[in-house]
């Protein structure tokens, strides 16, 4: 199993949405960049995911689920773009935010740290612990 970080605008959708989906959960939808694009492709079902709440919030709210590999993007007739479907799972105990990860030594070479407009980003097994144990759950 691999981690991942799937970053959102909570007013176009947010971790409500996402969760109101229930099990069928939603594609992925919509990524335009080709690093993110590629990341998705190396998804594989049952790899789990930080739902992240960015814009004004910019922190870490639910556990999200890769439900269904790569696929053609529904919102394009562009070739080049897929997406993943992912389900929620649980909102987190605690909310961890991004000045709480830029904070914490251990989190220093995070993606979400040095490139976070990167809408899909992998998360080391590390540092899924790490945040993990900051939001008050086990890993």
């Amino acid at each position: 199993m691999r981690y991942w970080l799937f970053k959102s605008e909570p007013t176009t959708w947010g971790w409500d949405d996402q969760l109101a989906r229930g099990d069928a959960g939603e594609e992925w939808d919509g990524v335009r960049n080709y690093q993110a694009r590629n990341f998705m492709r190396e998804m594989t079902r049952g790899d789990r995911g930080f739902f992240y709440h960015s814009v004004n919030e910019k922190q870490i709210v639910g556990l999200v689920e890769v439900i269904a590999e790569s696929h053609p993007d529904s919102t394009t007739d562009d070739t080049r773009w897929d997406c993943v479907d992912i389900r929620a799972l649980a909102p987190l105990p605690r909310h961890v935010t991004l000045d709480e990860i830029k904070a914490d030594p251990r989190l220093a070479d995070m993606v979400l740290v040095k490139n976070s407009r990167l809408s899909v980003q992998p998360v080391t097994e590390t540092e899924w612990r790490i945040i993990c144990e900051l939001c008050g759950m086990e890993a």
